[in-house]
Order: C-alpha cells, then sequence, then structure tokens
C-alpha cells in the first residue's frame, strides 16, 4: 500500500477532481459574524451525535484531524463538519446497510470482492474504531488513539493503512480504507450533508457547485481562473 500523504495536498489532488463530481450530490454552511452580531451572538450548542457514543464521535474527530489537519488552504477535518457528515451517513439508510446484501452465507472474501462482511457500516465502524483503540492501548502506554499526540496519530494511521494490526474479522487496512473514503465525501459533499462547511473544499479546488449549466460562466472564464461563489443545494431551497 501507498504511505499516507499526511502532509495531505497530495491526498487531495487526486481526490479533489473525482469527489468534487460526488460533491454536487452531498448544508448548513457557516455564516460569517458581523462585528454587530459578533457580540450578541449565542453561546455554541453542544455537538449532537445521531450515532456515535462520546468514545466514537471522540476517535472520529481525532480521526479527520489527522487525514486533513488546519492549514493555510482550509480549517482541519473536524472543523469543517467532517465528523458531523459520518455521523449522519452511519446513522442512515448507509450505515444501516439499506443497499446491502445482508442474507448470507458470510464466507470470507478476496480484496477485489468488495464489502463481504454481515456487519452493517455502522456495526463495522463500531468494531473498527474499539479495535483500534485497543490496539493504541497496547502501543502506545494505554491511550486511546483521541489521546495520542499529532505525531503518534500519523504513526496509528500509517499502521492501519498498511494492516499491521490485527483485527478479528477483517483487516485493519479495509476500516482505514473505509475512513478514508468517508473522509474524503465528507469534505467534497455538498454542506448540506454536514461536512464540507461553508463550501470550503469546493474554495479550495475552484469547483463552482451545484448549477448544471456553465455556458455562460464557460464564455466568462475561459482560460482564467474561475473564482465566483460555489453554490449548494441550500442556496437553490
Amino acid at each position: 500500500m501507498t504511505e499516507v500523504k499526511l502532509g495531505r495536498r497530495n491526498f487531495l489532488k487526486g481526490a479533489g477532481a473525482a469527489a468534487g463530481a460526488a460533491g454536487a450530490a452531498i448544508a448548513t454552511g457557516l455564516t460569517a459574524c458581523t462585528p454587530e452580531t459578533a457580540t450578541a451572538a449565542a453561546p455554541a450548542e453542544p455537538q449532537v451525535w445521531h450515532t456515535l457514543n462520546a468514545t466514537e464521535a471522540a476517535f472520529i474527530q481525532a480521526a479527520v484531524d489527522t487525514l486533513i489537519p488546519a492549514d493555510e488552504l482550509t480549517p482541519s477535518g473536524s472543523d469543517v463538519g467532517l465528523a458531523v457528515f459520518i455521523d449522519r451517513q452511519l446513522a442512515g439508510a448507509f450505515g444501516n446497510g439499506a443497499r446491502l446484501y445482508r442474507q448470507g452465507p458470510f464466507l470470507p472474501g478476496k480484496p477485489e470482492h468488495g464489502y463481504q462482511l454481515a456487519l452493517t457500516p455502522r456495526e463495522f465502524f463500531r468494531v473498527g474504531i474499539e479495535a483500534t483503540n485497543e490496539w493504541t492501548r497496547k502501543t502506545y502506554d494505554g491511550k486511546d488513539f483521541d489521546r495520542l499526540n499529532e505525531e503518534q496519530r500519523i504513526e496509528a494511521m500509517k499502521a492501519l493503512e498498511q494492516g499491521k494490526p490485527e483485527f478479528a474479522g477483517f483487516r485493519s487496512s479495509m476500516f482505514f480504507d473505509q475512513l478514508l473514503q468517508l473522509t474524503m465525501e465528507g469534505f467534497f459533499a455538498d454542506p448540506i450533508y454536514g461536512g464540507n462547511r461553508d463550501k470550503v473544499a469546493w474554495k479550495m479546488i475552484g469547483f463552482p457547485g451545484l448549477p448544471a449549466s456553465y455556458r455562460e460562466e464557460i464564455k466568462t472564464y475561459f482560460n482564467k481562473k474561475y473564482d465566483a461563489e460555489p453554490q449548494s443545494i441550500a442556496d437553490f431551497s
């Protein structure tokens, strides 16, 4: 397996083109406060999780921040709502395995066979998080993944990608792949689904968003940088 590029822009280069198209399919962007409203704003309410428990939420937030740390181009993964996106996906039809064949028999399969487990995606993530925390506690002096420092988190993520921790029932690299996939989907998805808050990923790659016709934009921006504000599903509601 290739090594995770946690400096992170190499990771985003490959994901941007494919996920940009997917982003038109996946809201609520943050609204910048004016000086007048900033002082009168109510305190932020605690995050309500639809399916993740406190341990799982802490893991997911730490994981997406490790895959997408804050830099000069975007905030961190948790700050752009990726934990919220993943929580919502696992709480819905995807997480409940609505489109998976679940009658069995469930036999060991090769990687090219795709998902072959009896677990729903929600169950799969629960087991994966528990197994990862169990491994990090053995490896890093009793600490869960979210308690590790930045260097240790990167090291642990690379170990997962390479399949080094031994999980019961499936490869740890499979868990890493699914986690990375949901992280990319959330980062480039329409903000209405919880991730890509304030359209930061679309702005970074110059993706115009939802509109299906760009005839006039092509005339205006031919051979020029596209710098118009991207539009999401919420902008057309």
